[in-house]
Order: C-alpha cells, then sequence, then structure tokens
C-alpha cells in the first residue's frame, strides 16, 4: 500500500510540474532559511558551553556604585588573595592578559594580535585540546608557549616541526613551542592565536599595585559553593586590601561573579574587548525563521488546497471504489511529507553551497557538527511539522469530499474555503511588508550615522597604534619627525581615538562635595588642531604656557554644563583627577561637543588633559598624494620601531568596525526579506494560475462579448491585490511599533518618516501586481475560441 501511494504522489508531482516547482522552491527556500538561522542560533547559544568545567568558572567583575558600568580588568594580586581568603569556595584562579607582540622565527615575522598571557591552569581550567602536549605542563615553566594549530603551520609548515622550537617575542625574549592547540572554535568568547606563560613577565605576574587594572580573573569554585553568599563577602574583601585607596581616590567599587557561558551575552563595551553577542539579535533572527517559515507553510496549504479541484474525480472513484477517509488522509498527507523531505535534501544542499558566504556576512565560521543530533532532530522536527499541520487541511479537505459530486464535475471550493485562501495570503504578505519596513529603516539609520557631522574632522587622518615598546619609547621623535615631513598637516598623540577607548576617572571639582566619574582623554597640545575641534569659550593648549602641561585641562561643553556651568564660567574652575594628580588643574578652554562615543550613546562629559598616557597617534594628512604621505609616515615608522612591521587605519574607518553589528543586521534582514517576498509571490503566482484556468470560459466570454485586454486584466488583478493591499494596512502599524523600539538603541537617530511606509507597501504591491499580471495578462491575450471549445 506504501508503495502504491508513493507511487501516486510522484506521479501527481510529475503531472503538475509548476505547481510541484512552486511547491519545492518555496518550501526548500523556507527551510534553508531556517536551518542556517537555526544554525546561528544553536552556535550563539553554544558559546562557552563545550568547556567541561564550565558550569564551577566564573569571571570576576569590577562593578561601581550608582553605575550600570561593569568592568572585567582587575589587577595582578586579586588572584593570589581570592584563593587565600576563600580557599573554601574558590578551588583555583586563572588570569587572563591580552596582548600583541612581534613573534619572529628565522626570517619569519608577525605581529600577533591574539595572544593570551595566563597563569599555568589555563588549559586546565578551559577545555581547548591540545594536538602535542600536556594540558596539565605546557605552560608550567617560564619561556613556555602554545601555538594554535594554524599559527604552528605560519611558522612551522606542520605540527610535529612545531614541538620544542624557540620563538622570540619582541626580539629579545625566547619562548619554547611546549603544545600545540586546536583552534579556538567560533562558539568561544576567548580568540587567541597563542598562549604564554604570565611567569615569564615577573613584573606583570607579581606586581603588588592594586589599581594598576590591566588582566582579566577567572575562577573555578567548588562544586557546593554558593556563588550568591560568596558575593556577599566581597565588600569585606575590598575593605581589607582596598580600603585606602578607595578612600584616598573616592573609589565605590565590589566584586562580582559572571558565569562562563553568561560572559558572551554581556553588554559589548570599549572596556571589555572579547567577543560579546547580542541576544536582541538572536531573537530577532528567530522571529525571521518562524516567520519566513510560516510563509512557506502558508504557500503549500494554499497550494494544495487550490490542487483539490483537479484531483476531485480521483478522490471520489478511490471512495466509490472502497477507499476508507482515514486512507486518503494518509496518502495525501504521506504526500506532504514526500514534499518536505525532497526539500529537506534540496535544503542542505543549499546550505552546503551557501555556507561560505553566510560565514562572510555573520563574520566568523559557525562551528557545525554534522554528526551530532540536533540538526537531524531540526530536519525531521521540519518535515513532520511541515507535512502533518501545513498538509493536514488540504488532506483532511480532499477526503470529504462527496464522491458523487465529485465524479459528476459539481464540486465547488466555496466561499468559505476563497476566504480561507485570502487570509493566508493576507497573513503572508503582511509578513512581507514588515519585514521590508525592518530593512528600509535600518538602511536609513545606518545612512544616517554614517553621515552624520560628529563635531570633528576625520577626513584624512590616519591613525597608528601605539602599541610597542619601540614606538612608545621614541613616540616624541615619531611625532617630531612626522610634523616636519610635507604631506603631514598635524600630528596628536593621545590616549583613544574618537570611537575608541576613553577611560573613566574619578574627580573633585570646584563647587562640588561629591567624587565624579567622568570620560577622560590624556592627548597633546596638538588635539585640538588634529581633529578639528572648535575652541567655544577660552584658549587651547599651549607651548607659550609654560604651566600648561602640569596646571590645565580642557573639557567639553557638556563637561561644563554637568558642573553647573556656562562654557564662559566655566573656564577658570578648578578640577582634580584623583588617581593621577596631587593638586589641582585649571580649566583654560571648553570645546564644542564632538561625537567621541558610539552613537548608541549620549553625548558624555569630557575631560581632556595632557598628563601622559599615549597609546594612538592620529595624523592629519595634508589634501593631496594621500599615498606619499602614508609612505612618509611608513619611513618614520620604520626609522623609531624598525622591527615591527607599520599598520594602520583612517579614522573614518571607524564607522565600519563600531556598527558593524548593525551592519550585518542590515544584510542580513535585506536578504531575508527578499526571500519572504519572494515565497510569498511564488504562492501568489500559483493563485494567479489557478484563478485564470478556474476563469478560463468566462474570459473567454468575455472577450467574445467586447471586453478589452486591459478590462480583463484589472478583473482578474483585482481580487487577487485586495489581500495584499490589506496586509499592507495591516503590516505598517506592526512595523512602526517594532521599529520605534529598535530605534531606541540609538542615542541619535532618524525619524520614522512617512515615505518609509508609503515605500515599503509601493515595493510589494509593484511586485505583487507584477507576479498576478504576468498569468493575468497571458489569460487575457489567449484566443477565446480555444477556452470555448469544448462549449
Amino acid at each position: 500500500m506504501i508503495r502504491n501511494y508513493l507511487k501516486i504522489a510522484w506521479r501527481n508531482l510529475y503531472k503538475n510540474k509548476v505547481f510541484s516547482l512552486i511547491h519545492i522552491l518555496g518550501l526548500t527556500i523556507g527551510i534553508t532559511v531556517c536551518l542556517m538561522i537555526f544554525l546561528y542560533i544553536t552556535n550563539e547559544f553554544s558559546v562557552d558551553r563545550f568547556h567541561k568545567n564550565g558550569r564551577q568558572v566564573y569571571r570576576v567583575m569590577r562593578g561601581f556604585d550608582k553605575e550600570k558600568a561593569r568592568v572585567p580588568y582587575l589587577s595582578a594580586p586579586y588572584a593570589q588573595a581570592l584563593l587565600t581568603d576563600y580557599p573554601a569556595d574558590i578551588k583555583m584562579a586563572v588570569r587572563v592578559w591580552t596582548a600583541n607582540f612581534l613573534v619572529s622565527f628565522g626570517d619569519k615575522a608577525f605581529d600577533e594580535r591574539k595572544v593570551y598571557t595566563t597563569d599555568a591552569g589555563f588549559f586546565t581550567m578551559f577545555s581547548f585540546p591540545l594536538l602535542r602536549g600536556d594540558a596539565a605542563t605546557a605552560l608550567k615553566d617560564p619561556g613556555s608557549v602554545v601555538l594554535t594549530q594554524k599559527v604552528a603551520e605560519k611558522y612551522f609548515g606542520t605540527v610535529d616541526n612545531a614541538m620544542g622550537k624557540i620563538i622570540s617575542f619582541d626580539k629579545t625574549l625566547p619562548m619554547k613551542v611546549t603544545g600545540i592547540c586546536k583552534n579556538p572554535p567560533s562558539n568561544t568568547h576567548m580568540d587567541f592565536d597563542m598562549v604564554n606563560t604570565l611567569s615569564s613577565f615577573p613584573d606583570r605576574a607579581n606586581g603588588k599595585i592594586w589599581i594598576n587594572n590591566f588582566l582579566f580573573t577567572y575562577v573555578l569554585l567548588n562544586p557546593n559553593t554558593d556563588v550568591a553568599k560568596l558575593e556577599a563577602k566581597f565588600p569585606r574583601f575590598l575593605e581589607k586590601y582596598m580600603g585606602k585607596e578607595m578612600a584616598q581616590y573616592g573609589l565605590h567599587q565590589d566584586l562580582m561573579l559572571t558565569a562562563l557561558p553568561d560572559i558572551y551575552f554581556e553588554p559589548s563595551s570599549a572596556f571589555d574587548n572579547v567577543k560579546h553577542g547580542d541576544k536582541t539579535v538572536v531573537y530577532i533572527f528567530i522571529s525571521i525563521a518562524a516567520l519566513i517559515m510560516l510563509i512557506a507553510c502558508i504557500n503549500f496549504t494554499n497550494l494544495a488546497t487550490l490542487r483539490a479541484v483537479e484531483r476531485s474525480k480521483e478522490v471520489g472513484l478511490r471512495k466509490v471504489l472502497g477507499a476508507l477517509r482515514n486512507h486518503l488522509v494518509s496518502q495525501f498527507i504521506g504526500e506532504s511529507i514526500l514534499l518536505s523531505v525532497i526539500s529537506c535534501i534540496l535544503s542542505i544542499g543549499l546550505l552546503l553551497a551557501l555556507l561560505p558566504t553566510y560565514n562572510n556576512i555573520l563574520g566568523y565560521n559557525l562551528t557545525i557538527a554534522w554528526n551530532s543530533w540536533p540538526i537531524y532532530t531540526f530536519l525531521g522536527g521540519v518535515i513532520l511539522v511541515v507535512g502533518f499541520l501545513a498538509g493536514s487541511y488540504p488532506a483532511f479537505f480532499l477526503s470529504a469530499f462527496s464522491p458523487i459530486e465529485a465524479l459528476k464535475g459539481k464540486l465547488r471550493l466555496g466561499k468559505g474555503g476563497s476566504f480561507f485562501r485570502q487570509a493566508l495570503v493576507v497573513v503572508q504578505f503582511s509578513i512581507s511588508v514588515f519585514l521590508i519596513i525592518g530593512t528600509i529603516v535600518i538602511m536609513n539609520q545606518m545612512h544616517y550615522i554614517k553621515n552624520k557631522s560628529l563635531g570633528y574632522d576625520q577626513a584624512q587622518s590616519v591613525v597608528v597604534q601605539i602599541d610597542n615598546a619601540d614606538i612608545y619609547d621614541h613616540r616624541n621623535l615619531f611625532k617630531t619627525e612626522l610634523q616636519n615631513k610635507p604631506g603631514i598637516a598635524s600630528v596628536s598623540l593621545m590616549s583613544g581615538e574618537p570611537g575608541g577607548f576613553f577611560d573613566v576617572q574619578a574627580y573633585e571639582a570646584e563647587g562640588h562635595q561629591d567624587i565624579l566619574k567622568e570620560r577622560s582623554e590624556f592627548a597633546d597640545f596638538e588635539y585640538v588642531k588634529t581633529l578639528g575641534l572648535k575652541i567655544i569659550a577660552g584658549r587651547d593648549f599651549s607651548p607659550t604656557f609654560a604651566t600648561d602641561t602640569m596646571n590645565s585641562v580642557l573639557i567639553n561643553a557638556t563637561a561644563a554644563k554637568k558642573l553647573g556651568f556656562s562654557p564662559e564660567q566655566a573656564v577658570g574652575k578648578w578640577i582634580r583627577n584623583t588617581i593621577r594628580d596631587d593638586h589641582k588643574r585649571r580649566i583654560i578652554g571648553v570645546v564644542n561637543d564632538f561625537n567621541f562615543l558610539s552613537l548608541k550613546e549620549n553625548m558624555d562629559a569630557l575631560i581632556i588633559s595632557p598628563s601622559e598616557d599615549r597609546r594612538v597617534a592620529v595624523i592629519k594628512l595634508k589634501p593631496g598624494n594621500i599615498a606619499s604621505s602614508l609612505d612618509e609616515i611608513k619611513k618614520v615608522y620604520a626609522q623609531v620601531a624598525p622591527v615591527y612591521p607599520f599598520e594602520y587605519t583612517f579614522l573614518d574607518q571607524k564607522f565600519d568596525t563600531t556598527y558593524k553589528s548593525d551592519l550585518r543586521q542590515q544584510t542580513i534582514l535585506s536578504i531575508f526579506s527578499g526571500l519572504a517576498i519572494f515565497i510569498a509571490c511564488l504562492g501568489l503566482f500559483g493563485l494567479a494560475s489557478f484563478t485564470a484556468a478556474k476563469r478560463t470560459k468566462e474570459i473567454g466570454v468575455r472577450k467574445v462579448l467586447g471586453s478589452s485586454v486591459l478590462n480583463i486584466l484589472l478583473l482578474l488583478s483585482k481580487d487577487l491585490l485586495k489581500p495584499v493591499m490589506i496586509a499592507t494596512w495591516i503590516a505598517i502599524p506592526v512595523g512602526y511599533y517594532a521599529m520605534h523600539s529598535w530605534l531606541q538603541n540609538f542615542a541619535y537617530r532618524t525619524p520614522l518618516s512617512w515615505w518609509i511606509f508609503v515605500l515599503a507597501a509601493a515595493i510589494t504591491f509593484a511586485i505583487a501586481l507584477i507576479t498576478v499580471s504576468f498569468k493575468s495578462l497571458k489569460a487575457a491575450l489567449a484566443n477565446p475560441v480555444q477556452s470555448l471549445r469544448s462549449e
């Protein structure tokens, strides 16, 4: 019997090639999109869940009173002090310092930017398997380093050749390769190419200054440890070790623990440079997958129901010959499952073809375990859900036919069936319009951000990191040499370029009893000139004033307002950095506000001090030959840091890095919106085909009686486009609400203008009209003699 059912199903598919193609194509695209999103979601929620001790590993975080900011950086003494004070709760502590080094072997040298410097227990606490070496002893001795597989092959060709070799860090520190680690998977917040031992840097490992925060601290808790009770002990811990510092500098901080799997979904910030995800994006993906699968299932149901009339005589004949209703239901659901299986097989092939492109859009390679049960459970679930749910309505509908009416050819779908089909089309196109609105709003917001005036001049500005000992030790020479070059307009050394890192420091200020926590920039006297900032009160730093280096600061307009002064009143007031300065500084000038932070954040107060903390050089080029100016910078860099490769970025490239997550959302939503409306149009095309075939004789009569092609085209299109019009009106308010909520993520945002919704409606209506008109026009142009021949 099953074999017979399969034969009938295959013959029906082959006989109705167009409908079968629409069925399978729409379902294949829907399943492919869902599978892609399923893999992404699985990857996101599996981050750091593969570690053997993952449930007991926590990262220690610092928090500040009355502030939501949480900072993962701690100083070196924390780890040992936590182990000493809480031996019953904490089993192990591992510190991680992230830095970059010039690594060389023979004639090969690379500036490695993903180097972890850790305690010896790193590979014991975390489950990054070693291909060579022993996890317990690989980092035991000073001067040891573990390479990832790709780095080992980059330097030595093969993994086996790497073991025991000596590589050099910064041309001065020899490191012996004691292990080879598998490349870290994409589903971890840790991203490293090399891991060396912290004991190789005794000044870092044994530091005693509690306020010198520069590394992460992970703790492995004992299985019976109560995390909440342990956190409740931390205020006494801080008072014991940092009581004097907190009182001296006006600091009020506490400690808390973040479970290893939760680190990835913590809010990303400039104070936490590990890889982070966004649960909001994940939920958006889940919603898109559900909506697109719903569209595909609606297509499936709609088209299967439309074919009911064509198969009515088959059903009637089989009933007369004794077929039971449950047998018919089983057959038609079986046909639905067969279509689902074919679509799933095709979708796997399509996924494999699209996976490189998809990985490129996501920005990382998905970790896919083809031998694991989740993927096949998902595909099995899709087959059953689509087969049973999407196929159940047409199956029960077909099996309920009266055999007498079916054999007489008097079967009609009725008004109820027509209403149901139109309701499904409304749902399809409501989803499509909603996704188009989302795409337009995101593209509009990204365009607005990219073209918004930021209050500083970012054009033709080169950013060079001061990230190695050579360039740091010769930073002033580097600046002086560049200022003498004809293609260079100005050079400024600073702690962070706009859009980069801006530390929060504690300040005392005139007229304020409380300690203020403000964003801080430590820059030289050319800062204002290089960034093109505008002084709105007072003056700029100047070498003609000998006291400016030690006794002066600039602030922005927001800082003046926060202090309770107008820009003019703020000039001359004193302010003191409680950590860096033992004396008061005078505010000598106020600069106009500029967006030194992301546009997702509101304008904040900024203190600009000439104190020493140089991490970045911003070089303003003169208009003209940029390539020649870059060559000049490269030559000077080679003079002051000859062993390090010259690397740079342009300041206006910061947009792509700051908003890369939003740009990916825009790309993905655009693609999926296009696929959603394509699937919906497939269904509309099938509906138009059925309508044209059903009304063939009516069209022939109308043409004989004098109707024009335009009149017939309007007649056929009108009924089909009504659901699209209703869908548009439903989707617009829903789209407005959803995108209004999304825009709240940005402090600076474009308004939700009326034209966005008109454009989305126009795009949808135009695509639907083209889809319907193609079939309607063909029917309207047909020769009436052919359609009326049977009469």
